[in-house]
């Protein structure tokens, strides 16, 4: 199964790690029940799942827990093999354009079947509402995060450029900052960088100008507008020297925090997920600044929303679905378990459980949960799960952007040519 499933030598195992994706069974004598637990991050990450993991397995010494984890990358077709093969995993990390596609074909458990064992009281609404499909919910949210932009002060502070504030600037602040960036260090440092293709970055941009990227049926509601007025504003920025030039972006380095483009001091603005805002700011030298995602406060609705970087499943093929769901609930809801593992998969879904373990965080945590905190204190838009299909649409837009940015295709066709793909992506 590790074979067939391309994982010989790829995840790094701690001492809990078995087979890994290759399943959990319960153990030779018969006395405990061993689940397989799979999700996706670094080695940070895995030390303090593991960490949490101790702790379930101390409170509940009948069951023992088996993990592997890997890049993003490879992780979504190498789940898919493992459910092909018929041995998917007993707890696994969902992401959330896949959530439907999953749950349509029955390949997860209905949770709120279980509510005698999962406790989602502390769970708000919006966050709960990322795991429904329709009124079964198949998902928890693993944590709580949104995007924002950080801004590394060592920089800023170099070339004498002023850092906007974040609770008003607008795109065009965004573009007139990373010019100034660029002008003052000589082209060796520029602006800004982010994905075009990224769609959390341009949901919130489709959000501000009034429209949903995806509507609450399942279906596409940007607009053709929209898409080449976001394509255009970044060539925009490119023409003007605020974003790299073409080619500066390497897709073959991944996207790890060390590697960034930050942590190389050649770009001095970036966006990113606000539960990575430690991990970002140590690569980069401990000196970012978050703010908020521009536009916010001109926009006609906010953009910004509550969302999660996973969701926790359970296969509804698990041997140990009771067993799996009391795992769940510890991840949720157990403030010591909190505590061990951390912001790395984003704010405690459990809003009790975030309060009380802010105190124990590190700086950089505690910074990335109040900015989290004060989202949810405000009225944001909810976000949708996404329909069938909607994986492949950063694929499309990936390879259409590239086009504009050398040159290939203006931002007119290929945001023609992105709709045409996505509703047939979405359609089939």
């Amino acid at each position: 199964m590790i074979r067939m499933a391309g994982l010989s030598g790829l995840g790094l195992s701690l001492a809990a790690c078995g087979r890994g994706f290759g399943g959990g069974d319960d153990d030779a004598e018969g006395d405990a029940v061993q689940l397989n637990m799979v999700w996706w991050g670094d080695a940070v990450r895995a030390e303090k799942t593991q960490a949490a993991l101790d702790l379930f397995q101390r409170k509940h010494p009948g069951i023992t827990v088996k993990t592997e984890y890997q890049d993003s990358q490879p992780y979504k077709d190498k789940l898919a093999t493992r459910f092909a093969a018929g041995e998917p995993p007993d707890l696994l990390a969902m992401r959330t354009d896949s959530l439907r596609e999953y749950a349509d074909r029955g390949a997860l458990l209905d949770l709120s079947q279980h509510s005698g064992i999962l406790d989602l009281t502390g769970v708000v609404e919006n966050a709960r509402r990322l795991g429904m499909v329709g009124d079964k919910n198949y998902g928890v949210p693993s944590g709580l995060n949104s995007i924002g932009f950080v801004v590394n002060k060592t920089l800023t502070d170099k070339f004498g450029v002023a850092i906007p504030d974040g609770n008003s600037w607008t795109w065009d602040d965004l573009a007139a900052f990373a010019r100034q960036v660029t002008a003052k260090s000589g082209r060796k440092v520029y602006g800004t960088v982010f994905e075009a293709a990224t769609l959390a970055n341009l949901m919130v941009f489709t959000r501000q100008r009034g429209e949903d990227f995806y509507t609450a049926d399942g279906k596409l509601g940007v607009t053709e507008g929209t898409l080449v007025t976001w394509l255009e504003m970044i060539e925009k920025m490119r023409t003007e020297g605020g974003f790299p030039p073409p080619g500066f972006i390497d897709p073959s380095i991944g996207s790890s925090p060390d590697k960034s483009y930050l942590a190389k001091g050649t770009v001095a603005s970036q966006i990113i997920p606000t539960n990575n805002f430690l991990t970002y700011n140590k690569a980069a030298g401990g000196n970012l600044v978050l703010l908020r995602m521009p536009g916010e406060a001109a926009a006609r609705q906010r953009g910004q929303s509550i969302d999660t970087p996973a969701l926790w499943s359970v296969s509804s093929k698990s041997k140990h679905p009771k067993e799996a769901v009391t795992l769940l609930n510890f991840l949720i809801n157990d403030v010591d378990g909190a505590k061990a593992a951390g912001t790395t998969r984003g704010v405690p879904a459990n809003s009790t459980i975030a309060g009380e373990i802010k105190a124990t965080l590190a700086a950089d945590d505690r910074t990335a949960t109040d900015y989290l905190i004060g989202l949810q204190a405000e009225k944001l838009p909810p976000s949708y799960t996404y329909p069938i299909g909607s994986s492949k649409l950063y694929g499309i837009l990936s390879s259409l952007s590239s086009e504009v940015e050398f040159g290939r295709k203006t931002p007119a066709q290929a945001a023609k040519e992105f709709l045409a793909g996505a509703r047939a992506a979405l359609a089939k």
